[in-house]
């Protein structure tokens, strides 16, 4: 960067519809697992805010939950939260996989997208999946539909291209300070991101329909006075009966495995070792119920700038 040079600093949001890769890339650009990511859909639920720094400027990376078709109260919030991000941010970042098949989910978002009046970046990801031809049939069937801003193709799982999309969001960005100091990176809680990777490891291990049914509360994240361990107590909320036996697995097997699995996560992120201990219970149709979501932690979610 020049002496001279503007710096400019701006927010991004990452849109897409479910499975597309947007926790995974986000995670990849900012070098810091910060969102869950699995195969699943719903893996992100909530606005998740990152922050990318370098000498050239700042983004600010919102990761949106899926944008798909709304089945209870949940489903409503997600959708409210993944349209109000597209009027707060200066860039749209929305990802596609490498096909030329333009589905309903995608329609549904192009629709969205055609009305906004800021730049809209086309990112195709996966693109290590496929063959290079596909990713130029791809381009051409997208920019078919919409004249986009910029056409990145990038693949978030190898690393490849991710210099050259922080090139172009960084252009599009307005001039003026960082928002946030150099060293940072998330301003998510600390206890926030550890319940997103216990529900992480419940996406991971779950049968199919389980997971969408559950949330993770956190009701205990203290670090004892000699600085050695966390402490951390949290709760598996779950639908069903049948669900909860499911969870916990015959003799505690299967909470074993996602408590397990979840330190691990918990204790990279910490660099220090993690006490965790799991317990399960049942609220029926929370997802339908509005007191439940707010004590869960999906609010209506706030502006950051």
């Amino acid at each position: 960067m020049s002496e001279n040079a503007p710096t400019r600093s701006g927010f991004a949001a990452l849109v897409g519809r479910p499975n597309v890769g947007k926790s995974t890339l986000m995670n990849a650009l900012i070098g810091q697992k910060i969102a869950a990511v699995s195969n699943r859909a719903q893996t992100t639920r909530r606005k998740i805010q990152t922050v990318y720094t370098c000498d050239e400027g700042q983004i600010v990376f919102l990761d949106t939950p899926g944008i798909t078709r709304a089945k209870n109260k949940l489903g409503d919030y997600m959708l409210e939260v993944s349209g109000s991000a597209m009027g707060e941010v200066d860039v749209i970042l929305w990802l596609v996989e490498p096909s030329t098949f333009i589905g309903a989910g995608e329609r549904q978002i192009l629709e969205r997208l055609r009305k906004v009046k800021i730049p809209v970046v086309l990112c195709i990801n996966k693109t290590d999946t496929v063959k290079e031809e596909q990713i130029a049939e791809c381009i051409t069937a997208y920019t078919k539909e919409m004249e986009f801003t910029e056409v990145v193709p990038v693949s978030a799982v190898k690393g490849k291209n991710l210099d050259e999309l922080i090139r172009v969001l960084l252009r599009l960005m307005p001039e003026g300070p960082m928002f946030y100091d150099a060293d940072t990176v998330t301003d998510e809680r600390v206890r926030d991101i550890a319940a997103e990777l216990i529900r992480e490891q419940a996406l991971i291990h779950l049968d199919k329909e389980i997971p969408h049914g559950i949330a993770v509360l956190v009701e205990r994240f203290s670090e004892r006075p000699d600085g050695s361990l966390t402490d951390i107590d949290a709760t598996i909320i779950c639908e069903r009966d049948s669900h909860k036996g499911i969870i916990i697995g015959k003799g505690g097997s299967m909470l074993r495995r996602i408590g397990s699995g979840a330190r691990r996560e918990i204790e990279d992120m910490l660099e220090q070792q993690v006490n965790l201990k799991l317990f399960v219970k049942v609220r029926p149709d929370w997802r339908d119920n509005a007191m439940l979501l707010k004590e869960y932690g999906y609010l209506s979610q706030k502006k950051k700038r």
